[in-house]
């Protein structure tokens, strides 16, 4: 739906012809309820014979399912619609993210120690207990991307269980079960380089954008360009994602992802490669609003043949115009499943991209639980003299945004956003990818600041009351039971996980907060 959206907003949209289809394909499944749902979007020949039946002309993929599948692309090709991206075998080197780091070191891009594809938790534990990677760790699916199929490990005791969620939640939300192992860098930003290329050897990048503040491996804030960035670091960053680009022949929209551990005012700052998003991400809006430049037009005309030179995309003319600031506003565990109410923001430097939410819309919980892209932009003025320059004013823009934002019954993150863009650290700039974990309460105010409570052996010490109660623990949303840790007459303390779900494409641990005697499990996975 949100891709469908984003097109028709685009100039060249007019001279398409519209064959948006909403067919179900039939596939025949003994799978749970998660796959079920996700299944018809999986279904390489199913999609494949819906686009010819219908005399489709091209596909676009937008992000997520498989915008990523070179098998996809390939089936495609060979009914002779075209595809909107990368050919197949670009796709199959950076949709395996082994394949992806071999070419970064070819291409003398620093990549971090890493595993090869892992097929088991025995297999990752015997890779720690060689060396070949240390701790801290984190597992990633081979083949997925959007933060999706990720774990961070710091104790070996962990390896089995991450490595079992970790599989289970690549094979849900990409259809492939593959892991590898990396090495974890602590306290660092994430940024990434957007890059266009036509496959006729010309290759451009839209500058960089910080996307440093996430929750569970999924962007929150993204920002564009990012704030106080030395030039130079700058430049070795656009260089090598355009390295990466020219040594592969890439073709359409992508992004290079890295990790920079240090401080971003500093030229010769640590960084290195994480991997290649071979199509249009989730934030590319951002970097349109900042460059002016319309990706998914571009996108569309790459594919239909054009160069990059023809439409006037050479790197000299492209320029960063204003500071661009996005939030994603997302749905949230918790409350009904009916918008009683929705109403949009609007404005000067205000863009809302979303999948057409209206009030008396039921979302569907079984896929991404994104609502839409807020976006907010501002330019230096003549006359400005507000500290912070553009950000600052995209910023309090945003604020404004936010409380103009009407989303009722249906729980959704636009507090916690509000918190964010307001705290001290994201305001000064002083945030990396740790910073929501680290400040909880920014996302969940009943959480709180995590305080120790020192004791005579200066190690903390836990209080409980001596009332003994009974207590009801419900998922936070619905979802499919993936695995149940508990059962009746098991102790459990606080922060055990009891039940683990997968929703909205993502696995999320229901944990006891209370500690206790488990005396009934109303539920299986």
């Amino acid at each position: 739906g949100y891709i469908i959206a984003r097109m028709r907003r685009t100039p060249s949209s007019s001279l398409l012809r519209w064959r948006h289809s909403t067919t179900t394909t039939t596939t025949t499944t003994t799978a749970s309820t998660a796959n079920a749902a996700i299944g018809p979007y999986l279904d390489i020949d199913g999609l494949t014979n819906v686009a010819v039946e219908r005399g489709v002309d091209l596909v676009h993929p937008g992000y997520g399912f498989l915008s990523e599948s070179a098998p996809f692309a390939q089936s495609l090709l060979d009914s002779n619609i075209t595809w909107v991206g990368p050919p197949p075998d670009v796709l199959h080197l950076f949709g395996d993210k082994i394949q992806a780091r071999a070419l970064a070191h070819r291409s003398d891009v620093p990549v971090v120690r890493g595993s090869g594809n892992l097929s088991s938790g025995e297999e990752c534990l015997s890779v720690l207990k060689e060396g070949d990677v240390r701790l801290p760790a984190i597992m990633k699916a081979a083949y997925g991307g959007g933060g999706r199929g990720m774990r961070i490990v710091r104790d070996i005791s962990q390896v089995t269980s991450s490595f079992d969620s970790c599989q289970r939640e690549a094979l849900t939300a990409f259809g492939r079960d593959e892991v590898f192992l990396e090495e974890f860098w602590e306290d660092t930003k994430h940024l990434e380089v957007q890059i266009l290329a036509d496959g006729q050897g010309g290759v451009v990048h839209l500058y960089e954008r910080d996307c440093t503040v996430q929750h569970r491996h999924q962007k929150v804030i993204e920002l564009a360009p990012a704030r106080d960035i030395h030039p130079e670091l700058r430049r070795r960053l656009v260089d090598c994602a355009v390295t990466l680009a020219r040594g592969c022949a890439y073709k359409g929209a992508g992004t290079v992802e890295f990790l920079v551990r240090g401080d971003l005012e500093e030229a010769d700052t640590e960084f290195v490669f994480m991997e290649v998003n071979p199509r249009v991400q989730v934030e590319h809006t951002v970097t349109e609003e900042a460059t002016g430049i319309d990706i998914v037009q571009a996108q569309l005309l790459i594919a239909a043949g054009r160069s990059l030179d023809d439409l006037g995309l050479t790197q000299d003319n492209i320029r960063l115009r204003q500071h661009s600031l996005q939030a994603r506003i997302t749905m949230m565990p918790g409350k009904g499943e009916v918008l009683d109410a929705y109403k949009e923001p609007t404005g000067d430097g205000v863009r809302c991209d979303t999948a057409g939410w209206h009030t008396g819309f039921a979302p569907n919980q079984m896929y991404d639980p994104l609502v839409g892209k807020l976006i907010c932009s501002a330019a230096d003025g003549d006359d400005d003299d507000a500290p912070g320059g553009s950000f600052e004013k995209a910023r309090h823009l945003m604020m404004r945004s936010l409380d103009d934002f009407r989303i009722e019954g249906v729980a959704n993150n636009i507090d916690a956003v509000e918190r964010i863009l307001s705290h001290p650290q994201f305001m000064a700039n002083r945030v990396n990818t740790s910073f929501l974990a680290d400040n909880p309460e920014l996302l969940d105010p009943s959480k709180g600041k995590k305080v120790q409570t020192a004791t005579e052996h200066g190690t903390a010490k836990r209080l409980f009351s001596e009332e003994k109660i009974t207590f009801e623990l419900t998922p936070p949303m619905m979802g499919n039971i993936l695995e149940v840790k508990k059962q009746a007459g098991d102790k459990v303390d606080v922060g055990e996980v009891i039940v683990v779900l997968s929703a909205m494409k993502i696995e999320t641990e229901v944990v006891s907060p209370v500690r206790g005697v488990v005396t009934e499990v109303d539920c299986q996975a």
